[in-house]
């Protein structure tokens, strides 16, 4: 093995070593893993009120005011 065939194979072996330091320092923890549960389920919650919302929106007058009665009692 020659001289810059030793180059070669540090300079690869030193950017696969950063490669995998950058995948590994790059990894879902707890804490992220707990945001990413909570907004989930904020999602879901915003898309069932977007539903309503919706529903609301494009049914007739007297369903609109029905449902709104049938809301505030």
């Amino acid at each position: 093995m020659g001289p810059f065939e030793m180059v070669v194979a540090i300079v690869l072996i030193v950017a696969i070593a950063g490669v995998m330091k950058a995948r590994a320092s790059s990894g879902v923890n707890a804490e992220t893993n707990d945001q990413i549960v909570r907004l989930k389920a904020q999602v879901d919650q915003l898309n069932e009120r977007v539903k309503v919302l919706e529903k609301l929106a494009t049914d007739p007058a007297k369903r609109l005011s029905d449902e709104i009665e049938r809301l505030r009692g």
